[in-house]
């Protein structure tokens, strides 16, 4: 396992970024980067970059008004797949807006993102989201790959704390990462209203699934959703739900 290494991105912020290769490697490499302890640990999982204007509106402020918050609040680690897209975008800009401290940590394939300042890097390639703390570099050729580090990651740092993962809107890797979740155990709150994979899983939870992995999620016993229908309501029950489960 290599060193960390440093990025600075556009907007001057830094951050550590680690290469590992297996999961056992994880807890040194995020003792290697300062994320050491046991914490509450927030897991993000959703749309990236095809979420519609409408829905995007409508999950934003759940960031700036109870994710972010939360974590801040009870010092928790926040982990997403850390590029410049969607859901991962919104948590990173609601760290920021809010002025939080709390470290919010980006699991991707190393093969899929351009770091900050590569040289010509290819066209293909996505950045990351430049408001994270930290990142993990993972193998992998596909997206999706990262989805059972996302997990991995969240376990390690949690240790004997709590941790639940939040999954809005999302495409076709959101199935992996909530089966990643369920795998480990951990609940999944779903956002019901903030569209596509989040809203079938919802449908599935109400007993109305046309979707086998939907069906075969909800048969888990670890997902519940929230209701986005009055957004008022929606942002006063994933507060309290969040809060409770990561109190603990």
């Amino acid at each position: 396992m290599k060193n960390f290494l440093k990025l600075t991105f556009n907007n001057e912020q830094t951050a550590l970024a680690i290469r590992v290769n297996q999961q056992t490697e994880l807890p040194d490499a995020l003792e290697r980067i300062g994320l050491g302890g046991s914490r509450p640990a927030l897991v993000v999982v959703g749309g990236a970059s095809n979420i519609s204007e409408a829905d995007f509106l409508r999950i934003q402020r759940l960031f700036t008004e109870v994710l972010a918050p939360i974590a801040e609040s009870l010092g928790a680690y926040v982990v997403d797949g850390g590029t410049d897209a969607g859901v991962m975008q919104l948590m990173g800009q609601a760290r920021t807006h809010i002025g939080a401290k709390f470290a919010l940590i980006g699991v991707t394939p190393e093969s899929k993102v351009v770091l900050p300042n590569q040289q010509e890097p290819a066209a293909d390639l996505t950045p990351l989201e430049p408001n994270h703390t930290h990142f993990i570099l993972v193998p992998g050729n596909n997206w999706g790959d990262e989805s059972p580090w996302i997990s991995g990651v969240a376990t390690v740092l949690a240790n004997k704390a709590p941790s639940v993962t939040v999954l809005l809107n999302g495409g076709e890797i959101t199935f992996e990462d909530a089966f990643s979740s369920v795998n480990t155990g951990r609940l999944v709150v779903v956002i019901a209203g903030s569209g596509r994979t989040a809203d079938i899983l919802a449908d599935a939870l109400r007993g109305q699934a046309t979707d086998e992995r939907a069906k075969k999620l909800a048969k888990s016993g670890t997902l519940q959703y929230i209701d986005l229908i009055d957004i008022e309501k929606g942002v006063e029950n994933l507060s309290k739900t969040i809060q409770n489960l990561l109190s603990n």
